[in-house]
């Protein structure tokens, strides 16, 4: 429950609430299956390697620090601006839409707070549409 003493996006609450790094590395796992299962991602599979470990290692580390955890992507990558790192990539609605649907169905896998949950999917959609803004020219 997001209470007065564990409000999410405060300090590192919300990355206590995903679960730190162990939970995060569940939910980004649960997302690329996902992506590589459902037939409405196909678009947005298709725009990653075919190894995935790379974009697994460095989703986890940049929700660790986008969730008020260690930013380990800085850390490991250097410095990232999210919608510039994929203004190279043609992605519309559709394409912002079925990723979405992956985080959302790989959230509903896991072991959050609803509120959480709910809350979470409600900021994944301001960086999406950061990035389809940029991206749809």
């Amino acid at each position: 429950m997001n209470t007065p003493s564990n409000r999410y996006g405060e300090g590192d609450n919300s990355y206590k609430a995903a679960g730190e790094l162990a939970g995060l590395t569940l939910l980004v796992n649960d997302f690329y299956d996902i992506m590589d299962d459902i037939p409405e991602s196909k678009r947005i599979r298709d725009m990653h390697p075919s190894d995935l470990s790379e974009s697994r290692k460095k989703l986890i580390y940049f929700l660790s620090g986008w969730l008020g955890g260690p930013r380990r992507y800085a850390e490991t990558f250097g410095p990232i601006s999210i919608p510039a790192s994929h203004s190279h990539l043609d992605i519309g609605h559709s394409e912002s839409d079925a990723w979405i649907l992956c985080m959302q169905k790989a959230v509903d896998l896991q072991p959050y707070d609803e509120s959480f949950k709910e809350y979470l999917i409600t900021q994944l959609r301001v960086p999406a549409e950061r990035i389809r803004m940029v991206c749809n020219r």
